[in-house]
């Protein structure tokens, strides 16, 4: 039998050949089906059980939030719903120190109870975020910088994607961990505050930019703009209101949410605001199912590589190996990150969360963490993968938005990255972060 790496176990051979095959530039979903599937002939499998994996791979209600989720954001982008509530925050805050940036920043994170995917929410306000920052004066690469990060915490505020998949993999309870991950979010929005006092305004360039794009109501005094900006996007504020409070209070489970969701954005799209169009409609369906695609593809082969691991017992192995590298926790927890870090540099959050947390969970049980802390955790550092080079997702999608070159979105990031790494240090460091809102059986 023909044998890539004689003398090597198929299961090593299959991450050996997954990552030749991604330097390759070959597709990460392909890359995880090829290498699995050449795994699998190896160990002697018939390939008639691949079809088998993948369906049972992602037959799971719970991945039905997934395309829900994704089409809900579409549609609040497409509606018009992002818009009016960019504008309700601008009016509300955007006369503070640090104006649109603040904006920016709490808009982001408004939105990340909406979107759930990080790319998403780059490319449904980041236009209108990185036009109102340049027009406040900020310097582009940053405002692109901002909005990357701020969307890529769409991953960890609930409801997220990332946190569904998790819940998934780990099976763990998907409620708790949307519950756990609203402190650490929130915190990391203040974190991303804190830089801007360091983004070195341009004076002079509001002013010249303001006739570019004129607030609605400008021209009346501060309570009635406020009033009547709350008033245009309160169906849109509402939104995550709507869907947390209906997981929260038990009228349905976080699935069920997704396709709630879908059905909010519908009606209000449809007889609020009245924007939906046949055209329109056709559009954000596209969108959603190819996102929705991409997603769902990576999920179905990540079966096939999860069998090969669990067969050639690469968890017992590298879980052992893991275990052994010291006694010490702390030591055992920066090494985890630092390997999410760095896969998380080349990979997109869903495939690293597959080939990993495999290995990882049972070294979390062995060690005795709460696996829904740690589930926040890895959001956090998956997050920070969005925005880091040279495979961070969401520096790509800004660097289309704005028409800039990666290089510059990746350098007007860099302030983000640094706080957003002190950050997880912080929620690595005092789990109550994480666990305070679930109370003290948890």
């Amino acid at each position: 039998m023909f044998d890539l790496f004689p003398g090597l176990p198929a299961g090593t051979e299959m991450v050996i050949l997954f990552f030749i095959l991604l330097a390759l530039r070959v597709p990460v979903a392909f890359s995880l089906g090829l290498s699995a599937i050449y795994a699998m002939w190896q160990i002697g499998f018939g390939l008639e059980l691949a079809g088998d994996l993948i369906a049972t791979g992602i037959t799971k209600f719970s991945l039905l939030a997934i395309p829900f989720f994704i089409l809900a954001g579409t549609l609040m982008g497409s509606l018009g719903i992002a818009e009016r509530m960019i504008r309700f925050f601008r009016v509300l805050i955007g006369a503070t120190p640090g104006g649109m940036g603040v904006v920016g920043t709490t808009v982001c994170l408004f939105w990340g109870a909406v979107s759930g995917s990080g790319p998403a929410s780059v490319a449904a306000i980041g236009p209108m975020i990185i036009k109102g920052m340049e027009e406040d004066g900020y310097p582009k690469p940053y405002a692109a910088g901002l909005v990357c990060t701020g969307a890529a915490l769409s991953i960890v505020i609930p409801p997220s994607i990332g946190l569904v998949i998790y819940g998934v993999i780990a099976e763990t309870s998907i409620s708790h961990l949307f519950l756990a991950a609203i402190l650490p979010g929130l915190f990391m929005g203040v974190m991303m505050l804190l830089t801007l006092p360091f983004a070195k305004p341009q004076s002079g360039r509001a002013a010249a930019l303001e006739k570019l794009s004129p607030m609605p109501h400008a021209d009346k005094p501060y309570g009635q703009r406020l009033w009547l900006s709350f008033k245009e996007s309160f169906w849109g504020l509402m939104t995550p209101v709507v869907i947390l409070g209906g997981i929260y209070s038990g009228v349905f489970t976080p699935t069920e949410a997704a396709l709630v969701a879908t059905v909010y954005a519908l009606l209000v799209g449809g007889l609020i605001y009245r924007t939906l169009t046949l055209d329109g409609l056709y559009n954000s369906l596209s969108n959603a199912a190819a996102s929705s695609a991409t997603v769902m593809l990576v999920v179905a082969y990540a079966s096939l590589f999860g069998w090969v691991v669990t067969v050639e017992d690469l968890v017992g192995t590298y879980s052992g190996a893991l275990l052994g590298l010291s006694g010490n926790e702390g030591v055992i927890l920066l090494v985890i990150m630092v390997i999410l870090l760095i896969a998380g540099m080349f990979m997109d959050a869903v495939t690293v969360m597959f080939i990993c947390l495999p290995i990882f969970m049972p070294v979390v049980r062995e060690l005795g963490w709460d696996p829904v802390w740690f589930g926040v955790l890895v959001m956090v550092n998956l997050a920070i993968g969005l925005i880091t080079p040279p495979v961070g997702i969401n520096l790509y999608v800004a660097a289309n938005v704005t028409r800039l070159p990666i290089e510059r979105v990746a350098r007007g990031a860099m302030p983000f990255l640094l706080v957003c790494l002190i950050g997880l240090a912080v929620i690595g460091a005092f789990p109550q972060l994480s666990l305070g809102l679930l109370g003290p059986a948890n």
